[in-house]
C-alpha cells in the first residue's frame, strides 16, 4: 500500500511537472518562433534598405558625371595654353578669349538651366547637357582656328551652366533626409576632381587628346541616365503619378512605405504653387535688400580674389615667375585641390560658415601677397632664387584657401539666408553676377599679367582684404539654424 501510493506520487508528480513543462515549452517555441520572425524582418529591412541605398547611389553616381564633366571644362584651359597658342598661333588677346568665353557659355545655360528643367526633366537636362559638352569638345579636337576653338569652348560653357543647376538639384530631390547634406557635397568635390584630373592629363597629353578626354563623363551620364529614375518631385509637380510613385518605389525600395513621403511632396509642392511668385523688383524690398547684398557681395568676393585667372592659366602663371617647367607646378595645384575641398565639406558643419570663410578670405590673401611679392622681386633682379618658390607657394597656398571654405560656402550660404519664394529669382542674380565676374577676372587676368604681375596679384590680395572686412561685418552664421533665425538675424543686424 505504501508502495502504491508512493508510485501514484510520482505519477501525480510526474504528471504535475508535465503539465508545468508544457506551457513553458509552448512559451519557448513562441519566443524563439518571434525571434526568428524578427529577425526575418530586420534582415527583410535591412535588404530593402540597401537596395534603395543602391538605387540612390547609382543615381548620384550618374549625376555627378555632370560635375566632373564641370570641373574638365573648366580646367582644360591651364595646363594647354602654350600648346595652343603655340600650334594655332593665338595672341594673348585670342586666347584670353578662347579660356574666359567658357563663363559666357555658363552664365547663358545657369539663366535657362531653371526653365530647361522644368520643362523636359532632370534628366532630359542633363542628357542636353551631356549633349552640347560633346559637341564642344569635338568641336576643339578638330579645329583649326580660333573660330571653331571659341565655338566649342562656348557650348561646352552652355553645358556646364545647366550642370551647375541640374546636378545638385537632382541630388537633393532624390536622397533621402538623413544621406541628402553628405550626397549634395559630391557635387562640389566631384568638380574638384574634374579639374585636377584635367591639370594632370595636360601635362602628359596633347591639348586634343585632352579635349578627348572630356567626352568621357558624358558618354558615362548619357548611358547611366537609361538605368536610373527621374526626380519624383518633379514628376509630381508635372502631375504624372503613375510615374511619380515608381520613381519614389525604385528610391526607397520595392516594399517600402513611401505615401508619408508622397504625402509631404505633395504638400510641399502645394505650398509652393500658393506662394507669390516673386519679381526682380520685390529683391529691393526692405525685408530681402539685405539678404540680396550678401549672397550677391559674397559672389563678387569669390571672383574678384582672382580665382578663375589664376586656375585658367596657373601653368602660364608659374612659367612667367621662372620656374623651369610650369607644368610641375600645375600638377601641385591639382593634388592639392581634392583633400583640402574634402577637409572643407568636414568643417562645415563643424567650425561653422562664417568662421570657415574668414579662415579661408585670409589665406587667399596671403597667397595672393606672396605671389605679388614673388613677381616684385623678379622685376627689381632681387632674390631671384626665391621667386620661383615664393610664386609656387603663394598660388599653391591661394587654392588650399579658396578650397576649404570661398569655393562652396557662398554657394551654401545663398541656398539658406532667402526664403523659399523668391530664392529662384535671388538665386539668379547671384548666379548672374557670379558668372560675370568669373568672365572678367579670367578674360581680363592675361593682359592684367603683361601690365603688371606683381600689381596683379596685389590687387587680387587688396580684393581679398576687402572679403575679409565684408564677411565679418555682414555675413551672419547660418549653422545650426531654421530660416526663420536666419532671417531674424539677417535684419537685425
Amino acid at each position: 500500500m505504501a508502495i502504491t501510493e508512493h508510485s501514484d506520487i510520482e505519477k501525480g508528480d510526474n504528471k504535475g511537472l508535465e503539465d508545468l513543462a508544457d506551457p513553458l515549452l509552448d512559451s519557448n517555441d513562441s519566443i524563439s518562433k518571434n525571434a526568428d520572425e524578427g529577425s526575418k524582418e530586420l534582415e527583410q529591412k535591412e535588404l530593402e534598405q540597401s537596395d534603395s541605398i543602391a538605387m540612390v547611389l547609382l543615381s548620384t553616381a550618374v549625376a555627378v558625371c555632370g560635375s566632373l564633366e564641370f570641373g574638365s571644362c573648366v580646367g582644360y584651359s591651364a595646363p594647354v595654353q602654350s600648346d595652343i597658342s603655340i600650334d594655332l598661333n593665338l595672341s594673348v588677346a585670342e586666347y584670353s578669349l578662347f579660356g574666359s568665353i567658357v563663363t559666357i557659355g555658363a552664365m547663358i545655360g545657369a539663366v535657362t538651366s531653371g526653365r530647361i528643367a522644368d520643362t523636359i526633366g532632370r534628366k532630359g537636362a542633363m542628357a542636353l547637357s551631356a549633349v552640347f559638352c560633346i559637341v564642344g569638345w569635338l568641336a576643339i579636337f578638330s579645329t583649326m582656328g580660333s573660330v571653331l576653338l571659341d565655338t566649342g569652348r562656348f557650348c561646352t560653357g552652355y553645358g556646364i551652366g545647366i550642370f551647375s543647376f541640374v546636378v545638385p538639384i537632382y541630388i537633393a530631390e532624390i536622397a533621402p533626409k538623413n544621406l541628402r547634406g553628405g550626397l549634395t557635397t559630391l557635387n562640389q568635390l566631384m568638380i574638384v576632381t574634374g579639374s585636377s584630373i584635367s591639370f594632370l592629363l595636360g601635362t602628359v597629353v596633347s591639348w586634343r587628346t585632352l579635349a578627348l578626354t572630356g567626352l568621357v563623363p558624358c558618354i558615362l551620364l548619357l548611358v547611366g541616365l537609361l538605368f536610373i529614375p527621374e526626380s519624383p518631385r518633379w514628376l509630381a509637380k508635372v502631375g504624372r503619378e503613375v510615374e511619380f510613385e515608381d520613381s519614389l518605389r525604385r528610391l526607397r525600395g520595392a516594399k517600402a512605405n513611401i505615401f508619408a513621403e508622397a504625402d509631404e511632396i505633395h504638400e510641399t509642392i502645394l505650398t509652393l504653387q500658393s506662394l507669390p511668385k516673386a519679381r526682380l523688383f520685390d529683391l529691393f524690398d526692405a525685408k530681402y535688400i539685405k539678404a540680396v547684398v550678401i549672397a550677391v557681395g559674397l559672389m563678387v568676393c569669390q571672383q574678384s580674389g582672382g580665382i578663375n585667372g589664376i586656375g585658367f592659366y596657373a601653368s602660364e602663371t608659374f612659367e612667367t615667375a621662372g620656374l623651369s617647367s610650369g607644368k610641375t607646378g600645375t600638377v601641385a595645384y591639382a593634388l592639392i585641390q581634392i583633400p583640402v575641398t574634402m577637409l572643407g565639406v568636414v568643417l562645415m558643419d563643424k567650425s561653422g560658415r562664417r568662421a570657415l570663410l574668414l579662415v579661408s578670405s585670409s589665406g587667399t590673401f596671403i597667397g595672393c601677397f606672396l605671389a605679388g611679392t614673388s613677381f616684385f622681386f623678379k622685376g627689381q633682379a632681387i632674390f631671384l632664387e626665391w621667386v620661383p618658390l615664393l610664386a609656387v607657394s603663394g598660388v599653391l597656398i591661394f587654392i588650399a584657401s579658396f578650397s576649404i571654405g570661398m569655393g562652396a560656402v557662398p554657394w551654401l550660404i545663398m541656398s539658406e539666408i532667402f526664403p523659399l519664394h523668391i530664392k529662384g529669382a535671388a538665386g539668379s542674380v547671384a548666379v548672374l553676377v557670379n558668372w560675370f565676374g568669373a568672365w572678367a577676372v579670367s578674360y581680363s587676368f592675361n593682359f592684367l599679367i603683361n601690365w603688371s604681375p606683381a600689381g596683379t596679384f596685389w590687387l587680387f590680395s587688396g580684393f581679398c582684404v576687402i572679403t575679409v572686412i565684408f564677411v565679418a561685418k555682414l555675413v551672419p552664421e547660418t549653422k545650426g539654424k531654421s530660416l526663420e533665425e536666419i532671417q531674424a538675424s539677417i535684419n537685425n543686424q
